[in-house]
């Protein structure tokens, strides 16, 4: 079974579960606001996604750090910030288990095979 990463209320995580809704394909869905980011599920995430890639640096709860946190984010701070902040995790993230998919595209999940 897959596991889809997002926010409920994200558009785009609307559409990646919609298109997965669609395509039959069993999945279970993690809402990062509600259910939280542990140590542990993030350094699964960081295993495939470089956390270069998996800071949402276009989201709201950037814009509204402080200007400080924001300053030489290396590896080490941006795991701090993500695990402070989930809803700073791009999203959706696909987890198929062989690879995970960051962001969503209509089609991104059309070859996709439970």
């Amino acid at each position: 079974m897959f596991t889809l990463y997002g926010i409920k209320n994200c558009d785009t995580c609307r559409r990646a579960r919609k298109a997965m809704d669609g395509s039959g394909i069993p999945y279970q869905f993690h809402d990062l606001r509600e259910d939280g980011l542990s140590a542990a599920l993030l350094e699964h995430l960081l295993e495939k996604v470089p956390v270069v890639e998996a800071l949402n640096k276009r989201s709201t709860t950037w814009r509204n750090l402080p200007d400080e946190e924001k300053q030489e984010v290396d590896a080490n701070k941006a795991r701090e910030l993500l695990l402070a902040n989930p809803t700073l995790l791009k999203r959706p993230l696909l987890d198929t288990g062989d690879e995970i998919l960051v962001g969503y595209r209509d089609g991104d999940y059309d070859n996709l095979q439970g």
